[in-house]
C-alpha cells in the first residue's frame, strides 16, 4: 500500500494540490488569530471577534448547496485558482482595519473571505480522487486530512508569534502572499480534476441541481449515513469556547490555552496518518467511524474530570485523534461511492451540516459559559456526541452487512 509520502514524492499534482491546501489553512490561521486579537484592542469590545467567527463559519454553512453545485459544473481548477485570489483580495481589506470603527471592514472582509473558502472547500475535496490513482486514495486522503491539523500546530502558533513581534498587518500580508502562491501551484496541476462530460448533457439548473443530489444522499442509506457522521463531532465542538476557561482553571494561563488549542492541532494531524490503513478496508468503515465519535465523547467526558493538565492535553490529543479519524474516513468513503458528477454537491452537503452543528454547538456554549461551570459544559458535548454516536450506530447497523455498492455515475 502506498504512503503518503510516496505518493507526495511521485505524483506532481497531487503535490502541488497538497502545498497549495497547506498554505490556504495556514494563510487562514495567519488572519484569524490575529484579528481575534486586534479587534478588541481597537474597539475595546470582544463583540466584534465573536461576530466575525459567526460571519466566517455562517456564510459558508450558506453557501455550500451553491457553490458544491458550481463545483459539479464548473472546471475545478479554475475554481481553485479564482477562490484563492478572491481571498488574497478579502485579506488585503483587512489592512484598513485600524480605527475603532474598523470592525465593520474587518466583518466586510472576512465575509469576502468566507465566500472564497466556500467555493474552495468543496471543490478541492471533490477534485482529490481525479488528480491521484485509486490505488493511492487511500493515503493521498490521509495526507490530505492530515494539512487541517499540520496548519492547526504551525499556523496559529506562527501567525500569534509574529502578530506580537511585529503586527497583525505584517501577517495579513504574508497571507496575502501565501494565497498567491497556492494560486499558481494550483494553476500548474496538469491532470483534469473532474471527469469528462458528456457534450450533449445539458447542466442542470441551480436549484434542480441540489434537489438531484439530495434525492441522490435520500435514497442510498450508506451515503446518508456518511454525509450525517460528521455531525456527532460537530456537536460537540462547543467544547472550543471553553479552552481559555479550563486553562485558566488550572492556572496555565494563555500558555495553557495555547496549548490546547496546539495539542487539538496535533491530535487531528497525527489521527489519519495513523488510521491510514483501515481506509483499504471498506468493511472496517461504518464500525471505525461510530468508534471514533463514541471516542471522541468519551475523551471531552474525561477532560471535566482530569485533575491534572498534562492528562488533560493528553484527552484532548486523544479527543481530536478520534475526530480528525472521523473526518478522513467519511470523506474517503464517499469519494468511493459518489459519482463523480454529484460529488462537488454531495461533499457540499456534507461540509453543510458539519459547520452548521458546530456553529450551534459553539453558540449554545458561549450563551452558557458565563452561567455554566466549564466542567458541566465539557460533559455535555461530550455526552451529545456519545449519545449521538450510539444512535447513529443503532440506525446504520444494517448497512455494515449489506454489500458495498459500485459506484456509477448516474443516480
Amino acid at each position: 500500500m502506498a504512503s503518503p509520502l510516496s505518493v507526495l514524492t511521485h505524483n506532481r499534482d497531487f503535490r502541488n494540490l497538497f502545498v497549495a491546501e497547506l498554505v490556504v489553512f495556514g494563510s487562514d490561521w495567519f488572519v484569524m488569530v490575529p484579528l481575534l486579537v486586534l479587534l478588541p484592542e481597537l474597539t475595546g469590545s470582544g463583540l466584534w471577534g465573536g461576530l466575525v467567527l459567526a460571519v466566517d463559519t455562517g456564510l459558508i454553512a450558506l453557501l455550500l448547496p451553491l457553490t458544491g453545485t458550481v463545483a459539479d459544473r464548473i472546471d475545478r481548477k479554475k475554481i481553485l485558482v479564482g477562490a484563492n485570489i478572491g481571498a488574497l483580495l478579502a485579506v488585503l481589506l483587512l489592512q484598513g482595519v485600524r480605527g475603532a470603527g474598523a470592525g465593520w471592514i474587518a466583518l466586510g472582509a472576512i465575509g469576502a473571505l468566507a465566500v472564497a473558502k466556500s467555493f474552495y472547500s468543496p471543490a478541492a475535496t471533490a477534485a482529490l480522487p481525479n488528480v491521484v490513482d485509486a490505488v493511492d486514495l487511500p493515503a493521498a486522503n490521509a495526507a490530505s486530512g492530515s494539512a487541517w491539523g499540520t496548519m492547526a500546530v504551525v499556523g496559529a502558533s506562527l501567525g500569534g508569534v509574529l502578530s506580537s513581534a511585529f503586527s497583525p498587518y505584517t501577517c495579513f500580508w504574508v497571507a496575502a502572499v501565501g494565497l498567491a502562491v497556492a494560486a499558481g501551484l494550483e494553476w500548474r496541476i496538469r491532470r483534469p480534476l473532474q471527469a469528462p462530460r458528456e457534450h450533449t448533457e445539458a447542466a442542470p439548473r441551480t436549484w434542480t441541481a441540489i434537489r438531484e443530489s439530495l434525492a441522490y444522499i435520500g435514497h442510498r442509506p450508506r451515503v446518508l449515513a456518511l454525509v450525517t457522521v460528521k455531525s456527532a463531532v460537530g456537536l460537540g465542538n462547543g467544547v472550543l469556547t471553553v479552552f481559555p476557561l479550563l486553562a485558566g482553571r488550572f492556572g496555565v494561563g494563555a500558555v495553557g490555552a495555547g496549548l490546547l488549542f496546539g495539542v487539538r492541532g496535533a491530535g487531528a494531524l497525527v489521527g489519519p496518518l495513523t488510521m491510514r490503513r483501515v481506509l483499504n478496508h471498506r468493511s472496517w468503515l461504518l464500525p471505525g467511524l461510530a468508534l471514533s465519535m463514541s471516542a471522541y465523547g468519551l475523551a471531552y467526558m474525561g477532560v471535566a474530570v482530569a485533575p491534572w493538565f498534562p492528562l488533560v492535553l493528553a484527552l484532548v490529543f486523544a479527543a481530536h485523534f478520534a475526530g480528525g479519524t472521523n473526518w478522513i474516513l467519511s470523506n474517503f468513503a464517499l469519494q468511493g461511492e459518489v459519482p463523480d458528477r454529484l460529488r462537488g454537491r454531495v461533499f457540499a452537503a456534507d461540509l453543510m451540516l458539519a459547520t452548521l452543528t458546530i456553529s450551534v454547538s459553539q453558540l449554545v456554549v458561549a450563551t452558557l459559559v458565563d452561567h455554566v461551570d466549564e466542567r458541566i459544559l465539557l460533559v455535555g458535548c461530550g455526552a451529545i456526541t456519545l449519545v449521538y454516536a450510539v444512535g447513529w450506530a443503532l440506525a446504520t447497523r444494517g448497512l455494515r452487512r449489506a454489500p458495498v455498492p459500485a459506484v456509477e455515475e448516474r443516480p
